[in-house]
């Protein structure tokens, strides 16, 4: 069994030096993440108000759908992701929903965003049609997607560079997004009045829609699934229990949604605290130092990556990126040059808490086939998505009601109370979610030697061979799985 194990590492180490991914090959699998970015700020942030101002769906109507669209987003994470696990098919498990769910999000965004001119009823019936078939797609696009790439190379660091290339392609795809609008009015001069704000989203619709399908086919087009990876199990859901016992998924997961549920509320009430605590008008200038300075600094991460183990570069990008922003919390009227130092200390970590997740993500996968001697990238992914987006909707959900009971009124001067929880809300709390999940993480266990074990192992029980766990090495796993 020892020598068979040795014999295993360095027949892991050698194919782990033969899974390099080209640059080339890279930048296909991450296209298509700049342009599904698309699904973000735009929907959420601009689209309700061109709704409620421009076409006429009552607000409160609308925001009851939109709260249905996001909930429904989120639960049928997993389904998808167990699907693209079970599918079988002469193009693999992954691309043919990335190649086919990708025509019907572009045909599901132009009708979301060129409604007719019709009753107040008409329009939001559209909406709603329109509002949960985007989703719908985007998440027949998405999980597969984003399973795909632990499929691609099964090397710690090579993964590390190519989640992070997706991961940059997302943040600057989200900049662009959330630049977008503005852009559109001043390329083609529109006027701001209900035809303008329709001929805006006509003109984002025409432009996102062929990108969204050109990318996603260069990936597909671009990319193979691993022969291996087509021949998993059929009936995935079975090995739920699986995922409670896989230790260093928990760890990862608990850890992630933590801080997301931190992160979200800098995101949701920026608009807010810029205004009424710095007095400033210059939020998306704030904003775009903070994407930019994640984008410039994050290959360097990706680098240190291959020097330092995952887990510690994760934690440093976290210290950095909290250690700065727990100074907004004192700031106030007059500071916003102050601010504007620590929003770019601050994105200097920002890529890295986005980025190294998502590769170490892909390790735990690994450590699962070793439990259940199955390929569940769906699955994983559908569980991670759906505990993200839930703990995005919780935070963003609290901030706006403790906002709304201390007496926040719009467009006037906040009071203190108002002032004071746009601090603590903004700053305090997202830098203590931090803090918890740096501290959760601190027990993650998995290191490039114990994912070289784990590789050898799992190699070792594809042969029939019983093997040891390599985090815990009283227990053994039979060949039979």
């Amino acid at each position: 069994m020892g020598f068979d194990l040795q014999r295993e590492k360095t027949n892991a180490t050698s194919q782990q030096a033969s899974e390099r991914v080209p640059t080339a090959k890279r930048i296909a699998y991450a296209a298509p993440a700049f342009a599904l970015a698309v699904v973000g700020i735009p929907v959420y942030v601009y689209l309700p108000k061109f709704y409620t101002d421009a076409v006429g769906v009552h607000i409160t109507v609308l925001g009851y759908l939109i709260l249905l669209a996001r909930i429904f987003d989120a639960v049928i994470d997993p389904g998808m992701g167990l699907l693209s696990d079970m599918t079988r098919t002469a193009f693999g498990r992954r691309r043919p929903y990335i190649g086919g769910g990708a025509v019907l999000l572009a045909a599901s965004l132009c009708f979301l965003f060129i409604p007719p001119e019709a009753s107040p009823l008409v329009e939001t019936i559209w909406f709603g049609i329109g509002i949960f078939t985007l989703f719908l797609f985007w998440t027949a696009v998405t999980v597969p997607y984003e399973a795909l790439g632990p499929e691609i190379t099964m090397d710690y660091d090579e993964r590390t560079s190519l989640l992070g290339m997706r991961d940059g392609f997302l943040i600057a795809g989200t900049l662009v997004a959330a630049s977008s609008p503005a852009l559109v009015v001043l390329l083609f001069d529109l006027a701001s009045d209900a035809e303008g704000e329709r001929a805006k989203f006509f003109w984002i619709a025409m432009v996102y829609s062929p990108l969204l399908v050109a990318l996603c086919w260069w990936c597909v087009l671009a990319i193979r699934e691993r022969p291996s990876a087509a021949a998993r199990e059929r009936a995935p859901w079975r090995g739920l229990g699986d995922l409670a016992r896989n230790r260093p998924f928990i760890i990862l997961l608990v850890s992630y949604v933590v801080a997301a549920f931190g992160s979200n509320l800098p995101a949701t009430l920026i608009l807010y605290y810029v205004q009424y605590v710095l007095g400033s008008e210059q939020a998306d200038l704030f904003l775009l130092i903070y994407f930019v300075t994640g984008i410039l600094f994050l290959p360097g991460w990706v680098l240190l990556t291959r020097r330092l183990e995952k887990k510690i570069t994760w934690l440093a990008a976290m210290v950095i990126n909290t250690g700065a922003f727990i100074g907004v919390f004192f700031l106030g009227p007059g500071d916003a040059p102050i601010y504007g130092v620590l929003v770019f200390l601050s994105g200097i970590g920002f890529g890295a808490t986005i980025a190294i997740p998502s590769a170490m993500q892909a390790d735990v996968i690994d450590y699962d086939e070793l439990l259940s001697g199955k390929r569940r990238e769906g699955l994983y992914v559908g569980v991670w998505s759906v505990t993200k987006k839930l703990a995005a909707a919780l935070g963003v959900g609290a901030a706006l009601t403790i906002l709304g009971q201390v007496g926040y009124v719009p467009n006037t001067d906040q009071t203190e109370q108002v002032q004071f929880a746009l601090r603590v809300l903004y700053a305090l709390v997202p830098s203590l979610c931090n803090v918890a999940a740096f501290f959760i993480a601190l027990s993650y266990p998995i290191t490039r030697g114990v994912h070289r074990e784990i590789l050898a192992a799992i190699a070792e029980r594809r042969a029939g061979r019983t093997v040891r766990d390599p985090l815990r090495p009283g227990r053994r796993w039979s060949g039979s799985g």
